[in-house]
């Protein structure tokens, strides 16, 4: 790839809030005034050393960053070929990395004098997030979730209510996380005067896909000092990969590598029960083409009419029909490439690393590390991954006990997932 393609990657969106084709403001004239409102505050905070003090202060002394950059060695010793690290952002206080974000957004919400935040989610990692955030500084929080998900996410849903929160079941549609961010829009449009939206995810209309990306980047910084502690001086990374549903943990661990062509980049959609059933999976990239949804033009999984196919995934947080615009435009110029993981490969990978590493992740990563346990073993022992460990799988046991056959209500001693 030429270098002035990798040179122009750390300079994007434009100031329409586009990459390349992707991206932009697609939203109603209500909704216009609070876009513009926000951009202009971020970018005020942007240059505020005020703001990055606090919020590095949070992210020390609330969060727990910076997150522990992991070396899995009986899982590379298992897999042969390639030294795996894991980022463990699933240590981050709430259990995944949602937080980064979640605390720059409702900063940003108490510079705008906003006192009632309404957010979306899938599998509940977002709404715990904002209910947490909202809880330490006494912010009314409303939260979207889908009516499936909520039945599939019960922990999560119970940890929002003892945060204080409002959850919202969302029964349109098929109950999931792109229902879920319509109603919160449409509440945005009704209460326009105190409301703040806290999105979740690296999509929705400019400025969020930039300023979600920018929150998460604390991800890949760690990585970039972390790697040279233990590996040497200008040490990076062979190989960076992460899961994707709209892409906020992946553009995080992505963002402070793009101009490194060294590299390799690779995302990981939902691939359900397989990618040949456009209904029956949520890879985005692989089965979707460019068309706008939630204020922003992406790739998304539509019929031949334009209508948005309802996606599928054992995981909430991955069950979305559309990316974040700058994974569409890293896909179309091909620095970072995009595969896609079955319901059946991540349900694999998150056994092998609950056996090898103790470590439980939820099934979003999961995901991520399949794809590490196919690539693994072809490459040498001296190429280094690092895969984001972007959550912890608490909210998850109940989902793969059903599907591994394990029935949660038998208390028998001696039961295990083989009988």
């Amino acid at each position: 790839m030429a270098d002035d393609l990798f040179n122009s990657f750390m300079n994007g969106p434009d100031e329409q809030g586009r990459f390349g084709i992707f991206g932009g403001r697609f939203v109603s004239e209500t909704l216009m005034p609070l876009i513009l409102s926000l951009e202009e505050e971020y970018n005020r905070a942007k240059d505020d050393p005020a703001f990055w003090a606090e919020m590095k202060d949070l992210w020390a002394h609330y969060v727990g960053r910076p997150s522990p950059l992991y070396h899995a060695e009986r899982l590379s010793t298992e897999l042969g070929g390639a030294k795996i690290y894991m980022k463990r952002d699933e240590l981050n206080h709430t259990g995944a990395h949602k937080v980064n974000n979640v605390l720059g957004q409702i900063l940003l919400a108490r510079r705008m004098g906003k006192t009632r935040i309404i957010a979306e989610t899938g599998a509940g990692q977002h709404g715990v997030a904002t209910a947490t955030v909202c809880a330490k500084f006494g912010l009314k929080c409303i939260v979207y979730m889908g009516a499936h998900d909520v039945k599939r996410q019960a922990p999560n849903v119970f940890r929002m209510r003892l945060l204080g929160a409002e959850v919202i079941p969302v029964t349109s549609g098929r109950g999931t996380l792109k229902d879920a961010m319509n109603d919160a829009l449409r509440d945005w449009v009704t209460n326009v005067r105190d409301t703040f939206y806290c999105i979740g995810t690296a999509a929705g209309p400019h400025p969020y896909p930039a300023m979600v990306r920018d929150f998460q980047s604390i991800i890949g910084k760690e990585v970039r000092w972390q790697l040279a502690e233990q590996e040497g001086e200008g040490r990076l990374p062979d190989t960076v990969i992460a899961a994707i549903g709209g892409g906020s943990n992946a553009i995080g661990l992505f963002h402070p590598f793009l101009d490194d062509p060294t590299v390799k980049i690779i995302g990981v959609e939902a691939g359900g029960k397989g990618v040949d059933d456009r209904i029956q999976h949520c890879a985005s990239l692989t089965g979707g083409r460019p068309g706008v949804l939630h204020g922003n033009r992406t790739y998304l999984l539509q019929n031949e009419d334009g209508q948005i196919q309802e996606g599928y995934s054992i995981s909430a947080g991955l069950d979305y029909p559309g990316i974040g615009p700058e994974h569409s435009w890293l896909h179309e110029t091909g620095r970072a490439e995009y595969v896609s993981i079955t319901d059946k490969e991540a349900l694999e990978a998150f056994q092998v690393s609950c056996r090898t590493e103790g470590i439980i992740p939820a099934l979003e990563p999961s995901h991520a590390l399949a794809h590490v346990m196919k690539i693994a073993p072809k490459l040498p022992s001296d190429h280094i991954i690092v895969m984001n460990m972007c959550g912890r799988g608490d909210k998850d046991v109940f989902t793969v006990a059903k599907h591994l056959g394990f029935d949660m209500s038998d208390t028998e001693e001696g039961r295990s997932f083989e009988e």
